[in-house]
């Protein structure tokens, strides 16, 4: 990515795509940030298409970059939901799709999931680049959608295609009204006092990745996609971006414990959810390892960090 490369980041205000306009602006890019009304589907596709037409206003005939961070949906949202999400981004591609020069001058990031696309693999885990997506749940079936969609049209015009399968993300400006990110409602439960409810095994293992390391792989990931795509000979470059470290639930509430020096309240339940959750979704990367090195950050440290930015948020 030169210097001239404008990225425009969709979803911008959420948890990967607010670090990742930091990043970038640390950086030195510049970065097109556009509000979208996600509520309205007529009114977020004009916006998309204006967020669009400013993209390449601003990248005067150079190259540019699109970061689609966006994405309301998680494993407990209703096939309804998700359903409206994919389509506004299924016209949003189709808009691209009729456009000049995508190869020429265009990158795209998606970030995927690897959590939903992996959930029912057969292959044995870890899990990697080449492992057998095989979503369990509606909102892996949308992430697996929208990697194909996307690997379609930069197929088909030639457009560079980061896909990036991102761990459990967590970190600071999570959003605890959702109901996902269990290191953000641990910091949240130490803050108030509040006790945590834990619907699956205490055994199970994931890979948490701080959102930071993320958005630092994010940044190098654009600066150089293209170059990688080209030694690929294959324009769609999948990356699976996580910390390599498989931590289980009961090791994270102890080490919540150490940071806080106290025992988190928890209480254990059952969810009809727990259906989707595999015990062992741990990852490791085979591809692009230049980017592996980003995530540098230790559990401990990224607790901590999201508790102080909770801590400042008051939150409740």
């Amino acid at each position: 990515m030169t210097a001239a490369t404008v990225t425009w980041v969709v979803g911008a205000g959420g948890l990967l795509g607010r670090q990742l306009v930091r990043r970038l602006r640390d950086r030195g890019h510049e970065v097109v940030t556009v509000h979208i009304p996600w509520q309205d589907r007529d009114a977020s596709a004009a916006a998309l298409r204006d967020g669009f037409a400013e993209l390449l206003a601003r990248s005067g005939g150079g190259e540019w970059n699109i970061a689609w961070c966006a994405g309301a949906g998680v494993v407990a949202s209703s096939p309804e939901v998700l359903k409206e999400e994919g389509e506004t981004y299924s016209r949003f591609l189709r808009h691209l799709a009729d456009q000049q020069d995508l190869g020429a001058r265009g990158a795209f990031f998606l970030a995927s999931s690897a959590g939903g696309l992996y959930a029912g693999s057969s292959d044995r885990p870890p899990f990697t680049e080449d492992s057998e997506p095989r979503p369990l749940a509606p909102y892996g079936q949308l992430k697996l959608a929208m990697e194909q969609e996307l690997s379609e049209l930069s197929r088909a015009t030639g457009m560079p295609a980061f896909i990036g399968r991102i761990a459990n993300l967590y970190g600071p400006g999570q959003n605890v009204n959702k109901p996902q990110g269990l290191v953000s409602h641990l910091c949240k439960a130490h803050l108030t006092g509040q006790p945590l409810s834990i619907y699956v095994p205490l055994d199970t293992l994931r890979d948490y990745l701080l959102v930071t390391d993320c958005a630092a792989m994010v940044t190098a990931g654009l600066e150089d996609v293209r170059r990688v795509a080209r030694a690929a000979a294959d324009p769609v470059v999948v990356k699976v971006l996580a910390s390599g470290r498989g931590t289980s639930i009961g090791a994270l509430i102890a080490e919540s414990r150490r940071v806080f020096r106290r025992r988190p309240r928890i209480v254990l339940g059952s969810s009809p959810l727990a259906s989707v959750q595999p015990r062992d979704i741990r990852l490791r990367s085979v591809r692009w390892p230049e980017l592996d090195c980003y995530a540098r950050s230790t559990l401990a440290a990224g607790i901590a960090s999201t508790a102080r930015e909770l801590g400042r948020q008051r939150v409740s």
